[in-house]
This record gives structure tokens, C-alpha cells and sequence, in this order.
């Protein structure tokens, strides 16, 4: 892990797996031997409301659960959801934001809504379409979780998928964990090109 304390905020809609993917996330990182936390925001929680959800990683145990204001690394379930203005307030300057899009990050990365970030720090991922491809659902929460794990680091895939299989029946975590795949290499295709 490179940090000793990373916190995620993880914006999406109801249904997508906002709450899920921040609970995944947070067995994995146990799995790795860290401490971890995660809980959502609780609101309206009808099909495609906005849904917000926390996760915090450390190597130390975790005294904080207040909402993360200033995250480490922001996850974005739904593009549109850049329409709102304070989705990406306090996101740290040198922070990671992954978002499920079609359009490339060469492309987002001019847009006005988004901060500038370090080179690779803006990562884009059509985890729609792989979650489609690979469980049948439009869920892009474990794609997304794949392409962090390989960015990021704090989580193996592997921990991840063991995270999967803790959580669902067996049919349903191996179609998870290939969207999971999918997501990682798809991240680590662009990765070794931008090299």
C-alpha cells in the first residue's frame, strides 16, 4: 500500500452497486492484511437515485467514521453524474478518479467539470459494458474495483475475487470476478500504452 490511509468515495445510482462495491472493496483490503472500513450515505435509495458510499484502507486500525469530505480516490459509477458540482469536491490534487465512461481520458481529461490531476490519475472505463458483456447486468461496480486494484495497488485482484466469493453464490461471484478481470486488463491495455 502506498499510503498509510486512503479513503474512497465511491458516487453512483441506486442499483448500480454503490454500497456493494464500497463493502467489497473494504473485505478485499482485510483480505491483504490492512484495516478497513465502509458505509454508505444514507438517502434516497429509489432505483437511480444518486447513492454515495465511503471506504477507508489502512495500515493501522481506523478511529474515523465521519463521511470522507477530502478523498484520496473518487469512483464514478455514472458520467452523468459529473453534471453535479460537488461530486468531486475535496478530492486530493494528486488523487485518482475513476470513472465509467465510454470516452477515453485523453477526452475527459479536457473537460472543465474535472480537476487536473497527474498523468494517470484520471482513469475511464466502459464498466457498463463490461458488466454487461460478463454478468448480464448493467452493474459497474466490480469492473471499476478491478481497474483500482491494478492501478492503485492497495488491493490485489486476487483479494478481490476471494471478496466476491465470501459474498455471493458461486455462479454469481465467477461471473463477477471475469467482470473484474475484464475491467483490470482493460486498465493495464491502456497503462502499458501510455508508457
Amino acid at each position: 500500500m502506498t499510503h498509510e490511509h486512503r479513503s474512497i468515495r465511491i458516487h453512483g445510482r441506486g442499483g448500480q452497486g454503490v454500497v456493494t462495491a464500497a463493502e467489497l472493496l473494504a473485505v478485499a483490503a482485510f483480505h491483504n492484511g490492512q484495516y478497513s472500513q465502509a458505509f454508505p450515505s444514507f438517502g434516497s435509495e429509489r432505483m437511480g437515485a444518486p447513492v454515495v458510499a465511503y471506504c477507508r484502507l489502512a495500515t493501522s486500525p481506523i478511529r474515523s467514521h465521519a463521511p470522507i469530505g477530502a478523498p484520496d480516490v473518487l469512483i464514478i459509477q455514472d458520467a452523468t453524474l459529473l453534471n453535479s458540482r460537488d461530486i468531486l469536491v475535496g478530492l486530493a490534487p494528486d488523487g485518482y478518479c475513476f470513472v465509467n465512461t465510454l470516452r477515453p481520458g485523453s477526452e475527459l481529461a479536457g473537460d472543465s467539470r474535472l480537476p487536473t490531476l497527474p498523468k494517470g490519475h484520471l482513469v475511464t472505463l466502459p464498466a457498463t459494458e463490461i458488466a454487461l458483456a460478463n454478468i448480464g447486468r448493467a452493474v459497474p461496480n466490480v469492473p471499476l474495483l478491478g481497474a483500482y486494484a491494478v492501478v492503485c495497488s492497495d488491493i490485489s485482484v486476487s483479494a478481490l475475487e476471494q471478496a466476491i466469493y465470501d459474498r455471493f453464490p458461486r455462479a454469481i461471484a465467477e461471473m463477477n470476478c471475469r467482470a473484474v478481470e475484464a475491467g483490470a486488463a482493460a486498465v493495464q491495455e491502456v497503462l502499458e500504452h501510455a508508457r
